[in-house]
């Protein structure tokens, strides 16, 4: 691969960066587009010296913006030393090669900047292999940008002939590599799929947590499962996928999964790339979709992250709107409310200092009733060390202890959770219904 490793050029750190925010009538409506183009440039470790807004009704074939424009950028680049420019609205290769021409510095788009902090961030070998994907594809339709050498014909002792052009070598090349990750991930993919059979065969509930970057899932899933995923008040602070088995108050034990961040715009590569980690959104009993209450453009990111998961055809799976980081608001208490049918729809929690976790587990095990059954169990004298557990666990409706001095417990669990009771010494079965 090294015929074109200098094409990637990922963004180094601390390189003198100007950002260009281009206003578009298809982007307007977005209030926050040029403060979270700016926090994922220094999401990058990028040295941010200026940021520019340029306003246009449509966007020019030659280099996106007016040539005025770009002469003035020039000029800027020269004055301030510019080592790179990113625009914020996506560019086409020929676009991004005259600039390039023109502004005598390295270009990029909004799309190229997500795709680099993806390199930064992914840590698992998925991951790596998933990031490196889309960028691959990114990269296959810039392959002339930069090179002097892509008309020559390769010549000499062994190579006479027609040749092949050095841009076509590199796209060959490409072309391979993407080919050996798509079967190394179709590989993973696989023992994903395993575990997701494993899963529903037992009937343990899925719990997914999806929603707008940096809205704190990692932390809630720290919290809920007691892991220590890396989380930080940064864009994409994590990008793998992390699946652990939880025990639930009320619900008994569950699968909870924290998936990649979503933002406005998601380049399609992307989206792709991380097919199968997102499949686990699709396939969750319950999706809990993670807003940062103390955001002004939370609304917005909503309507974003709902038009992603419907782009992932997630869209039919119930959800719970969880507004965390309620303690960064002053005066407002957790809560849970409720629809006209009297479903918990929303729920209002502080993932960082835990209030309102209770309200959470009380909507999970509502949302997941469909999954739970109502049994009465008998437990022997020495097994009542398992009662305790289930008053961790289950609801228990009503308990006794009959003539023998065996408990006799009413409980709601999952069937999964039931199941397991009754493989453990000293669990009886005495009758169940399965709840409406």
């Amino acid at each position: 691969m090294e015929l074109f490793d200098k094409q990637k050029e990922a963004v180094g750190q601390g390189e003198r960066t100007l950002l260009v925010y281009v206003e578009l009538p298809t982007n307007r409506h977005i209030h926050n587009g040029r403060d979270e183009f700016l926090e994922l440039a220094k999401s990058s470790g990028l040295n941010v010296i200026k940021d520019l807004k340029v306003t246009r009704n449509n966007a020019k074939a030659k280099y996106f913006i007016g040539s005025g424009k770009v002469e003035e950028l020039t000029e800027l680049v020269k004055e301030l030393e510019l080592d790179l420019v990113i625009f914020s609205s996506e560019l086409s290769p020929s676009q991004e090669r005259n600039l390039e021409k023109d502004l005598e510095c390295q270009v990029m788009d909004r799309t190229g900047l997500i795709l680099d902090i993806f390199s930064l961030r992914a840590s698992s070998f998925e991951g790596k292999l998933q990031v490196e994907l889309a960028q691959l594809r990114h990269l296959s339709t810039r392959l002339v940008r930069g090179w002097t050498h892509l008309e020559r014909q390769k010549g000499g002792i062994g190579l006479r002939g027609p040749g092949e052009t050095q841009l076509e070598t590199d796209k060959r090349l490409i072309a391979v590599r993407i080919k050996n990750i798509s079967k190394r991930l179709e590989k993973v993919h696989k023992q994903r799929d395993l575990g997701r059979k494993s899963r529903l065969k037992n009937a343990l509930p899925m719990i997914a947590l999806a929603g707008y970057t940096n809205a704190g899932k990692s932390t809630l899933f720290n919290y809920i499962t007691k892991a220590e995923v890396f989380a930080n008040d940064q864009l994409f602070a994590t990008l793998d996928s992390t699946i652990r088995r939880v025990i639930l108050p009320a619900s008994g034990e569950a699968v909870i999964a924290d998936t990649v961040g979503f933002i406005q715009n998601l380049p399609h590569d992307l989206v792709a790339a991380f097919k199968s980690t997102l499949e686990e959104t699709r396939q969750a009993n319950v999706l809990l979709h993670i807003v940062d209450a103390a955001d002004e453009y939370k609304i917005e990111k909503i309507e974003q992250v709902q038009v992603i998961i419907s782009d992932i055809e997630a869209d039919k799976v119930p959800s719970i709107l969880v507004m965390n980081k309620i303690d960064c608001l002053d005066n407002l208490s957790p809560r849970l409310d409720r629809d006209e049918n009297g479903r918990i729809f929303r729920v209002w929690i502080s993932a960082h200092t835990g209030d309102g976790i209770e309200f959470l587990y009380q909507a999970l095990a509502e949302q997941l009733s469909g999954m739970m059954t109502r049994a009465k169990i008998q437990i022997d004298v020495k097994s009542a060390y398992i009662r305790s557990e289930i008053h961790n666990i289950g609801y228990i409706h009503n308990e006794k202890v009959d003539d023998f001095g065996q408990w006799v417990l009413e409980i709601n669990v999952t069937h999964h959770y039931l199941f397991k009771l009754l493989s453990l010494k000293g669990v009886t079965l005495l009758w169940e219904q399965k709840t409406q």
